[in-house]
């Protein structure tokens, strides 16, 4: 039941026009289309980047104001701070709702590919009045073996002991995650340890885990709370200590704990940005922000996970905490791509109008698509990466949407590859809130909610008590718990809004449950 719950409403790549059952771009190569070694937009391939790389499936050229690029992105945190926000009775901060960050709090059951590359599903429906539809770009990678071979990882973990950290739910909520982890890697990884308030100490160098486990929990244990938070510093010695005990052939990743509340040293963040830059490009060391804290820095950790090629995500609770520690950053240490990005070409003949919805941040300029010296996303293992598009089609149209492709580089060679699927007018016949569309109407509902809560306008989106009844039915029909933890923020927002919008609406991230669909 819950596959075909997941699976229903799919129009995968190269769905006809009649909506008959499509077929999925999982990783068996497309034939490649001849572009005279031009760019989507007509540009040259950057200096020094093959025209047409090995294993690359290539999407025909589109005029440039008919193309959508951006970098991919896997952040959620937007959305746990939100609930968080919700929970104790306050509106979020428009300021801190990314839409994309909604969106990708949930995990649709799309296709996985077979190598180490990505899936490419596109599918979508009717969304109101007026000739809009939402088109779905859904992407996927391979999920890691828990207990087969990869490669090491040799995580710094720099922890915030200032003195807003004491409040609970902080520090020692970042203790117990630490200690979580700890029992989760492998005798062959390792891990160092950098603390910071208002100066940063080393408590540990680059260690294995097998010669020092217990150690390092004893180290976590003791821990406590200084003075002021100087992120700078913590971050400068982190990238010290990541520097000088990289490990060759292993995942080195800096992992930053904090509410990112910097008041001391560099708290505009430009020093800290270029140091992530620098070793990002020489030494491939990406970051992982965890976010904590009522009161939470969510545009400085935003920043610094995107100029480090990471991604961010915020706990509030030993549960959230389990799923992040636990169930996700030890399978995502074995990486499927770097520098990913995605480019959508809309098809102007049955294309009016179209609208990324989110992924301002993340946005490349088209052009840029092709030049690898440009930064992307990095994706690890088990990820899934949903884009979802406001479309207005022509009155009448028939044939294709849009083709989306996806762009990255082996991790360890770092050759370029690309996949294209490609989505039809047949695949939006249907109305979103009909029978049959429910992993969709999960992606509608999450991007509406953010919408909402922004002061977004996107075409035929619910008022948030109508959201809220959408995602309890779904909630219902799926068992999901974390559907209906979405209900319960919308219903939240709803009664914290006075007025109720007659207009849009939206949905959200959720935690994972063991047997959770969405999770």
């Amino acid at each position: 039941m819950l596959a075909a719950l997941l699976a229903a409403g799919l129009a995968l790549s190269g769905c006809a026009a009649d909506g008959t059952a499509p077929t999925t771009s999982d990783g068996h190569h497309a034939p490649l289309v001849p572009d005279s070694g031009k760019g989507p937009a007509g540009t040259a391939a950057p200096d020094g980047a093959s025209p047409h790389p090995e294993g690359e499936q290539r999407a025909p050229s589109h005029a440039p104001d008919y193309l959508s690029t951006f970098a991919l992105d896997v952040d959620t945190a937007s959305y746990g701070y939100a609930r968080r926000a919700l929970a104790e009775g306050r509106l979020p901060d428009p300021a801190t709702v990314r839409p994309e960050e909604f969106v990708n709090s949930f995990r649709p059951d799309y296709p996985r590919p077979a190598d180490d590359g990505f899936s490419v599903t596109l599918d979508g429906a009717r969304a109101g009045a007026d000739g809009w539809s939402l088109v779905r770009v859904g992407l996927a990678t391979r999920g890691a073996d828990r207990r087969g071979p990869r490669p090491p990882a040799a995580l710094t973990f720099v922890v915030d002991v200032s003195g807003s950290m004491r409040e609970p739910g902080r520090l020692d909520l970042v203790k117990r995650s630490l200690r979580l982890l700890v029992g989760e890697l492998r005798d062959d990884d390792a891990v160092a340890l950098v603390t910071f308030s208002a100066e940063a100490e080393t408590r540990l160098p680059m260690t294995r885990v097998g010669e020092a486990r217990e150690r390092v929990g004893e180290l976590v244990d003791s821990l406590e709370i200084g003075a002021s938070t100087n992120v700078e510093a913590g971050v400068r010695t982190g990238y010290d200590v990541a520097v000088k005990g990289l490990l060759e052939g292993a995942t080195n990743r800096v992992v930053l704990l904090s509410d990112a509340l910097a008041n001391t040293g560099e708290t505009g963040a430009e020093a800290i940005l270029a140091r992530i830059d620098e070793e990002r490009r020489t030494h491939g060391i990406t970051l992982f922000g965890v976010g904590v804290g009522s009161d939470y820095g969510d545009d400085l950790m935003e920043r610094l996970a995107d100029k480090g090629d990471g991604h961010t995500t915020y706990v509030s609770t030993d549960e959230q905490a389990r799923k992040v520690f636990v169930d996700q950053l030890p399978a995502q240490v074995e990486l499927r791509a770097r520098d990913a990005k995605a480019q959508v070409a809309f098809e102007r003949a049955t294309v009016e109008k179209f609208r990324l919805i989110g992924y301002e941040n993340r946005e490349v300029a088209d052009e840029d698509f092709r030049d690898d010296r440009v930064d992307g996303g990095e994706i690890g293992a088990g990820h899934t990466v949903t884009a979802l598009y406001a479309v207005k089609a022509r009155p009448g149209a028939s044939g294709r949407i849009a083709t989306a492709t996806v762009r990255w580089l082996d991790p360890e060679s770092r050759r370029p590859h690309e996949r294209s699927g490609t989505v039809e007018t047949g695949a939006l016949a249907a109305d979103i809130w009909g029978p049959g569309h429910d992993s969709l109407q999960l992606t509608a509902l999450a991007a509406y909610f953010a919408d909402t809560l922004r002061g977004g306008d996107l075409p035929g989106a619910p008022g948030l008590a109508t959201l809220a009844e959408r995602a309890e039915a779904l909630a219902a029909r799926s068992g999901s718990a974390v559907v209906r933890e979405l209900a319960e923020a919308a219903r939240q927002a709803s009664r914290l809004r006075t007025p109720e919008p007659t207009g849009e609406g939206g949905s959200g991230e959720g935690e994972l449950r063991s047997g959770d669909p969405y999770a």
